[in-house]
């Protein structure tokens, strides 16, 4: 019988210290993937659209303008043009996905017509320059259906990269930006009665609140920008004077972009996130972190078509 002789003390310890090493290199990919992971998945992505407001036929046969507004998530930064949002909105893309077919303004509006004036980079002082000097003033047999985005780059500009001011507020103090997020509101009133007065035989504007990629945590520098303490503080201070004027003018429709969207930045693999998806956790995000993906796009999509169905439900006849 052959004897085995007990292993020493000495080599004990060495195989317990050897393996704390080949422990932590294990972790290394865990940890990079729960920090540093940005999966944007495949296929549809956001809620489900009903079909019920497009099976009861056409919503009417007036002339109906479609006008986007805004900045560049309206302008469709990022994505071929038939994967923005707006034109999704118009038209189904070729490759459009199974249970969005037949979901679009065309199959239900016969007489639309579509007009993007949405600028990248801008911020809500252009749009109100822009709705006084570049949006033409419509017949008064057209209706109107203005999808708007506008605020998000008051916020983020310029990265830190240059004292606070108010069209450009990163690294702003909730105190500093006070006066700037009031003007915000001012200029969003005049901005959607501008609006209004342009359209002479109606209209109905949706907008959308401003999406926050940090998924409710508020740390900037999980997108490798500077710390800004206040910032969700600001930008809760922005969407929610675009929720009040929502329910103060009846012809102003709230998009609620923010939920949607949460869950789906910086954060989207962290599953003890409250704002964890656990059935579709990717990102939503491009490259720049300011604009969607083309799922992102195709979301972003979905929540305005719902909104817009809505209305029609709730109007029937869109002002006819």
């Amino acid at each position: 019988m052959t004897d085995f002789k007990p292993v020493s003390k000495f080599w004990r310890r060495f195989f317990r210290l050897l393996l704390i090493p080949i422990f932590l290199l294990a972790l290394v990919p865990v940890v990079l993937y729960f920090t540093l992971a940005r999966p944007f998945g495949s296929g549809p992505a956001g809620p489900e659209v009903p079909a019920e407001p497009f099976a009861r036929g056409v919503w009417t046969e007036r002339d109906v303008l479609l006008l986007g507004l805004g900045d560049s998530v309206t302008a469709g930064f990022g994505v071929q043009a038939p994967y923005g949002y707006v034109a999704r909105l118009a038209d189904n893309p070729p490759d459009e996905f199974p249970d969005m077919q037949g979901k679009c303004l065309r199959i239900v509006l016969p007489n639309l017509k579509t007009l993007n004036i949405a600028v990248s980079g801008s911020t809500s002082l252009d749009h109100e320059r822009y709705i006084e000097e570049r949006l033409p003033e419509q017949p008064e047999n057209v209706f109107g259906i203005v999808v708007m985005t506008s605020g998000g780059n008051d916020l983020i500009h310029n990265y830190g990269r240059t004292k606070p001011k108010e069209w450009a507020m990163y690294g702003a103090t909730l105190e500093e930006a006070r006066p700037w997020v009031e003007n915000f509101r001012n200029r969003l009133d005049t901005m959607m009665h501008g609006i209004k007065e342009k359209f002479p035989g109606g209209c109905q504007i949706f907008l959308a609140d401003i999406y926050d990629p940090t998924d409710g945590v508020g740390d900037a520098v999980s997108a490798f920008l500077p710390d800004w303490p206040d910032g969700l503080k600001i930008l809760a201070e922005y969407n929610r004077i675009i929720v009040e004027c929502a329910e103060r003018l009846d012809f102003v429709q709230h998009v609620p972009m923010h939920a949607v969207f949460l869950g789906h930045g910086t954060h989207c693999t962290q599953i003890w996130r409250k704002n964890y998806q656990k059935n579709d956790p990717t990102y939503w995000y491009g490259i720049n972190l300011e604009d969607p993906n083309i799922r992102g796009y195709d979301a972003i999509r979905r929540v305005f078509l719902i909104e817009i169905c809505r209305y029609a439900e709730k109007e029937h006849s869109f002002g006819r």
